[in-house]
């Protein structure tokens, strides 16, 4: 049985993915076809130059992705596929992922992100945009909030 997503069970949900809780992430905004996870800037997330890792630009797309399409298909949502184009490195202070629903069946959702890093003065600069296509699943959340 699907649950409706909301903003509480999507919170749920991402803190229940050890990954998640590693990076920092948390979810800002969520509902109507879109989320936005943001992830603190730090250098446990650096790659060997000190710029932000591409697999965490990677992994913010791939969850963001996945829970705008939630906002559509309910709670049972896999990320069926994604592509991400990197623009320019990660500095600052934050990654912001911002994903929408560009459009969906009863099944099945593609959806567009764009990821920015934000530095400590509010200015934003767009570093990758993904595009992925999320998948309704037959399983059930256990307790903890996890497939």
């Amino acid at each position: 049985m699907t649950k409706t997503l909301d903003l509480d069970l999507a919170r749920t949900v991402l803190e229940a993915q050890a990954f998640s809780r590693l990076v920092g992430a948390r979810i800002t905004a969520f509902g109507d076809g879109s989320a936005t996870l943001e992830i603190p800037i730090r250098p446990e997330l650096g790659q060997q130059f000190g710029l932000v890792h591409g697999g965490v630009l990677a992994y913010a797309a791939d969850n963001a992705l996945t829970f705008a399409a939630g906002t559509v298909l309910g709670d049972n949502v896999l990320t069926g596929g994604f592509t991400i184009t990197y623009l320019r490195p990660a500095t600052g202070v934050r990654l912001r992922a911002v994903a929408n629903v560009t459009g969906a069946t009863t099944r099945q959702a593609v959806c567009h992100c764009e990821i920015y890093a934000d530095d400590e003065n509010g200015e934003s600069a767009l570093c990758a945009v993904a595009q992925g296509t999320i998948r309704s699943v037959e399983r059930e959340l256990n307790g903890s909030g996890t497939a």
